[in-house]
């Protein structure tokens, strides 16, 4: 049986920040278990500062089934977490399911990964504190006034927590948070 990991989602999540990590984890043994406030469709998004532009445009990009909503999650049948950006993070936050599953793999020490606006749900979580992520310039604000250290690097690991500033950083910071899942994967064994 593959360890479950699960991909945190909701409408308007970024196509690459997640489509990525979801074969990435397919093609190395894992169960990526897509979750959101509800089981069903959702839709993602492009994000991209066109030549020109001081803001983010948004276009809309593929959709995205929901295995499981937060309110059904066990989360210790799963291995590790990954939380999507694009503007869904800003959204979903604040429910009350998603903030005890984070704060469940924060406090097991459990592999853990972030993208963009992701920094958005462990930061509400009161989980950053003290911790070193990288994030899209944007959100610097919402990790440091959680108490966390932005870094302007493509991979920032900070013992179980690996992040990436945006979708151009996933060759730099998935395939450490692999191999940190790799790690739990053999010492469940």
């Amino acid at each position: 049986m593959q360890p479950k990991v699960l991909i945190i989602v909701g409408d308007a999540s970024e196509t690459l920040d997640t489509m990525y990590p979801y074969y990435r984890l397919i093609e190395a043994g894992f169960q990526p278990v897509v979750a959101a406030p509800e089981k069903r469709r959702y839709q993602m998004v492009l994000h991209e500062v066109k030549p020109g532009w001081t803001i983010t445009r948004e276009w809309e990009g593929y959709t995205i089934q929901a295995d499981v909503a937060f309110a059904e999650i066990d989360p210790d049948e799963y291995l590790g977490i990954f939380f999507s950006g694009g503007r869904a993070p800003e959204y979903i936050r604040d429910d009350l399911d998603l903030i005890r599953i984070t704060r469940y793999f924060f406090a097991k020490n459990a592999p853990i990964a972030s993208v963009c606006h992701g920094v958005e749900i462990p930061a509400r979580a009161d989980c950053v504190r003290g911790r070193r992520m990288a994030t899209v310039a944007k959100c610097r604000f919402d990790l440091e006034v959680c108490g966390g250290t932005f870094v302007d690097e493509p991979c920032v690991i900070d013992g179980n927590l690996i992040s990436g500033r945006t979708f151009h950083d996933n060759g730099h910071f998935v395939g450490a948070w692999i191999k940190l899942l790799d790690e739990a994967r053999n010492q469940s064994k």
